[in-house]
C-alpha cells in the first residue's frame, strides 16, 4: 500500500500531517541521518582546528564545503546511508561510510580516518538527538506557545474590569474578574518558561566509556575533555561528565518534565474554558460551513479545546515514560534506550496540534457579558463573605453564624439580601 495520509498508521503522519509537517526537519530518519552528519562534520573540523598533526595540512578554506554536505542534504542523500546500513546493518557506521564517501569525491580522501575518530556512535546519537530536540523547541514549538500565550495575556488585560461570579468545587463563590482568570494562567505559563529558560540541552561525547581513552592512548597530551567539553558548547549544548557509553539522560529528563507542566497547565486552561461554554460565559464564532453534530444542528461544539485536552495527555503519556524510562540503563550501556529515544519527537507533535487547537479555540471565544452579569444577579448570597468580614470587625456578636442564616435558607438569593437594622447599622459606619 502507498504511504499517505489516509494510509499512515499514526494520525501525527496521517490525519494531523500537516500541522506536524515543520517537524520532519527534526525527527524524520532522514533528519537523524542529517544530524549525524553534522555532527561527524563539525568533529571533523574541531580536530582540524585543534590541529592534530596529521590534519594541520587540512585546508581550512575546505571548511564550508564539508558543511554544505549536511546543509545540503537531500532525502535521497539520505536513502544512500539507507543503502549502506543494509550492508553494515549499523545506522552509525553507515553515515561514516557516506562521509566517506563524500570525502573521495571531494579528493580529500587521504584524511578520512579522521571521521569518527576515537568515537562510539552513542557520542553521535546522544549528541545528534538533544540537538534536533532543541532546534524544534527553539524555532518550532515555543513561538507556536508564544503565540497561544500572547492571546492569553491579551485576554488577560481585555477582559481585566469584567467581574464574574467565581465557582469553588462547582458552587458560586465569591467575585472575580474575568481577565485576573486569565492572568493566573498567563503567569503559571510564564514561571514555567522561566524555569524552562535555565535549564541546558545535555549531550555525551566522551568514547567507548565515557573516558576518552582512544584519544587519550592515541594522542596522550592533549587535553581531550576539555575539547569535549568545547565542542559539545559550540554546538549549543552542554556536555555531560563523568558519563557511562551513553548520555545519563537526566537534565533531558528535566526538560520533559517541564514541557509535561506547561502542557498539564494548558490541560486545566481548555478544561476551564470548555466550562465556561457551558455556562454560556462565551459564545464561539460561527463558520456558516461547519457541522456541529451529525444529528442536531444546533449544536456549536467546543471541540478546539477538546482536541487540545485529548492531545495534550498523549502528549504527557509519552514525556512520562521518555524521563523515567531513559535515565534507567544496565551497568555501562544497554540498547533500551535506542528505541524510545526514536520517539522524542512524538510528545511535540501532539503538543504541536494542540498548541494549534488552542490558538483556534481561543480565536473564536466571545464575551457573554450579559449571561455572566445575570449570574451574578442570581446569586447575591455570595456578598456574605463580605459581609460577615466587616461584621468581624466591627465585633458584631456572630457573624458568620448571622450570615450563614441568612444566606442557607435553601431557596436561593437571587435580590440584595435584606438585614436587619442592627446589621446596616454596623455595615453604615464602615
Amino acid at each position: 500500500m502507498e504511504f499517505n495520509s489516509l494510509t499512515a498508521v499514526s494520525p501525527v503522519d496521517g490525519r494531523y500531517a500537516r500541522q506536524t509537517e515543520p517537524l520532519r526537519e527534526y525527527f524524520s530518519e532522514y533528519a537523524l541521518i542529517r544530524y549525524r552528519v553534522r555532527v561527524e562534520i563539525e568533529y571533523f573540523i574541531a580536530l582540524c582546528s585543534i590541529p592534530l598533526p596529521q590534519l594541520a595540512d587540512f585546508d581550512s578554506g575546505k571548511f564550508e564545503a564539508l558543511r554544505d554536505i549536511y546543509r545540503n542534504m537531500t532525502a535521497e542523500d539520505a536513502a544512500k546511508v539507507k543503502e549502506i546500513e543494509k550492508v553494515t546493518n549499523h545506522d552509525v557506521k553507515a553515515v561514516e561510510y557516506y562521509i566517506k564517501d563524500r570525502f573521495k569525491e571531494m579528493d580529500i580522501l587521504k584524511w578520512g580516518e579522521f571521521v569518527h575518530f576515537g568515537l562510539t556512535s552513542q557520542d553521535i546519537n546522544n549528541t545528534s538527538v538533544p540537538l534536533s530536540f532543541k532546534e524544534a523547541m527553539e524555532e518550532v514549538y515555543l513561538p507556536l506557545l508564544q503565540e497561544v500565550l500572547d492571546t492569553i495575556t491579551s485576554f488577560a488585560e481585555q477582559w481585566k474590569d469584567i467581574p464574574m461570579l467565581a465557582k469553588t468545587h462547582g458552587q458560586p463563590a465569591s467575585p472575580t474578574r474575568m481577565g485576573k482568570e486569565f492572568k493566573v494562567f498567563q503567569v503559571r505559563i510564564e514561571e514555567q518558561l522561566r524555569q524552562l529558560s535555565a535549564l541546558t540541552y545535555p549531550a555525551k561525547f566522551g568514547g567507548a566509556t565515557g573516558n576518552m581513552n582512544a584519544h587519550k592512548v592515541a594522542y596522550p597530551s592533549i587535553d581531550w575533555i576539555g575539547f569535549g567539553n568545547s565542542f559539545v558548547d559550540s554546538l549549543g549544548l552542554k556536555r555531560s561528565f563523568p558519563t557511562t557509553q551513553i548520555e545519563h539522560y537526566d537534565n533531558l529528563a528535566s526538560l520533559f518534565d517541564n514541557i509535561r507542566r506547561i502542557n498539564t497547565i494548558l490541560i486545566d486552561l481548555s478544561r476551564d474554558i470548555w466550562t465556561y461554554i457551558s455556562m454560556e460565559y462565551f459564545r464561539q464564532k460561527v463558520n456558516k460551513n461547519e457541522v456541529g453534530s451529525s444529528a442536531m444542528p444546533h449544536k456549536v461544539n467546543p471541540i478546539d479545546f477538546e482536541n487540545a485536552e485529548g492531545n495534550l495527555g498523549i502528549a504527557d503519556a509519552i514525556l512520562t515514560h521518555l524521563s523515567m524510562k531513559l535515565p534507567i540503563s544496565r551497568l555501562q550501556r544497554d540498547l533500551t534506550d535506542s528505541t524510545v529515544l526514536r520517539n522524542i519527537g512524538m510528545p511535540l507533535a501532539h503538543g504541536i496540534i494542540a498548541l494549534n487547537s488552542l490558538k483556534k479555540g481561543l480565536g473564536k471565544l466571545i464575551l457573554n457579558e450579559d449571561a455572566i452579569r445575570m449570574d451574578l444577579e442570581r446569586n447575591w448570597a455570595v456578598v456574605a463573605e463580605a459581609i460577615q468580614t466587616v461584621l468581624r470587625r466591627e465585633n458584631y456578636p456572630n457573624p458568620y453564624e448571622t450570615l450563614k442564616a441568612l444566606t442557607r435558607t435553601g431557596k436561593g438569593i437571587t435580590t440584595r439580601p435584606s438585614l436587619n437594622s442592627s446589621i446596616i447599622l454596623k455595615l453604615q459606619k464602615t
